[in-house]
């Protein structure tokens, strides 16, 4: 699980890179102020994440059923949110709005902060060991 962890942590972490890049210069164009603010939450939110899976892939030893849930929520959260606010964005600067991935953001953000309160529970529990 620690490998699964720390796979997910890089490919969010250099896709949000790209993503980023992508937004800030070829979206500029097509988005307007609106979209590309939040295109430039999921980027931000993304990388948040990535960084956080790193520190859990490297902190925890994933033996623990709420690491393991604290793990998948940050990776599936994460995909949930940031990738249906891109999906939004960008459909929506193409005139053909995905409407059914509004509701998919905030039950990714949902997610994020399960797997926030999972890492706060197991950074406490695991801090009394060391």
């Amino acid at each position: 699980m620690k490998e699964i962890i720390l796979i997910f942590g890089g490919v969010y972490g250099g896709l949000a890179v790209i993503l980023g890049a992508f937004g800030a210069h070829a979206l500029k164009s097509k988005f307007n102020e609106d979209q590309l603010k939040s295109f430039e939450t999921g980027v931000k939110y993304q990388m948040y994440h990535a960084l956080l899976l790193i520190i859990t892939g490297i902190s925890f030893p994933f033996m623990e059923t709420s690491q393991q849930i604290m793990g998948w929520s940050l990776i599936i959260g994460v995909f949930l949110f940031s990738f249906s606010i891109y999906g939004l964005t960008l459909s929506a600067a193409s005139g053909k709005k995905l409407r059914f991935l509004g509701p998919v953001t905030p039950l990714g953000g949902l997610l994020l902060v399960i797997g926030w309160v999972l890492f706060t529970i197991n950074a406490a529990r695991y801090a009394v060991y060391l």
